[in-house]
């Protein structure tokens, strides 16, 4: 799986994924305040990596949040430019981020580790550090399973986490995971968890 492959799966959708996922009335009221708390209210600019239809980085800026919604599907950030003209939105790759070391206060990725394969996520991550500041905020959203597994995601190929492995991926590249909220299948959704985490020093 590459990101060439999750363009193009997301991009041959984009129109039906906007309608059923691009407001922030369609996340999880529990998602919502999780992020709040950990991202708004602090000085510097944040980053919603794979922001897709840019629903998440309107509502951090409507806290008063300096976010910039980023994602590699041209068709989602066409859509997240014209429903929220003045937010900022930009086509680019959360592996490759066009920012200073050690520039940006906090980054957001919900959801958008999913589709990275295990053996990547070491560097995806490595990269969130190399930008973020320390004492700097990462809050992701991830699926959740007892073993790392690739599944059928009705997009594209993704992966399920045991939370604590991934926190264990986190303190690796760098980061100390201070709240975590975790919820179980509901309906069609999967089992689900929310990680915040502190840059520490370095």
């Amino acid at each position: 799986m590459n990101m060439v492959q999750v363009r193009q799966a997301y991009a041959s959708i984009a129109e039906l994924y906007v309608e059923l996922f691009g407001t922030s009335q369609q996340v999880h009221a529990d998602d919502l305040a999780f992020i709040g708390r950990h991202l708004a209210g602090r000085p510097g600019a944040v980053l919603d990596l794979g922001c897709g239809p840019g629903h998440i980085t309107d509502y951090l800026r409507r806290l008063g949040v300096n976010a910039t919604g980023i994602d590699i599907v041209p068709e989602f950030i066409a859509h997240a430019q014209a429903a929220h003209p003045s937010g900022s939105y930009q086509i680019g790759s959360m592996k490759d981020l066009a920012v200073a070391n050690h520039s940006i206060a906090g980054i957001l990725a919900w959801g958008s580790l999913i589709h990275s394969p295990p053996q990547d996520l070491d560097g995806v991550l490595a990269e969130f550090r190399r930008v973020v500041a320390p004492a700097g905020t990462l809050v992701l959203g991830i699926f959740v399973g007892d073993e790392v597994a690739a599944f059928d995601h009705k997009v594209v190929t993704a992966y399920r986490w045991p939370v604590e492995e991934f926190s264990e991926r986190l303190a690796r590249a760098g980061f100390t995971e201070v709240e975590r909220l975790q919820r179980p299948s509901e309906g069609t959704q999967r089992p689900h968890a929310a990680v915040a985490a502190i840059a520490t020093d370095g």
